[in-house]
């Protein structure tokens, strides 16, 4: 996996993605970003991978994080996989999460 990082980041275009992600400082301004630029349904997938990594984390069970998250087992698998041998983004993002700040199901809203 980590190859693959690598040369993902390699194009302009992804650094610029990158650049400007970390240059928006406050959360609303992000929504509107992220609304902008995904659909729906890809916010809701991404901020459930975040969800699971977290539920991973603090070491609960899949069937529970499948049935909180509405993700796959395929996807909860290789989210811990990506957690274990990947390249740390997970880990490095999962401290600024707070245990209160998680919902459950996934969900639209």
């Amino acid at each position: 996996m980590k190859e693959n990082i690598a040369t993902i980041w390699e194009s302009k275009t992804a650094q610029q993605l990158s650049k400007t992600l970390v240059g928006i400082d406050d959360a609303q301004t992000m929504e509107k970003f992220l609304r902008d630029v995904m659909t729906e349904k890809e916010i809701i997938e991404v901020s459930s991978r975040l969800e699971a990594a977290r539920m991973l984390k603090a070491g609960i069970k899949y069937s529970d994080i499948i049935e909180k998250t509405k993700l796959s087992s395929r996807t909860v698998a290789r989210i811990s996989d990506w957690m274990q041998n990947g390249s740390g983004g997970y880990e490095a993002v999962l401290g600024q999460i707070s245990d209160h700040s998680h919902i459950s199901p996934a969900s639209a809203d």
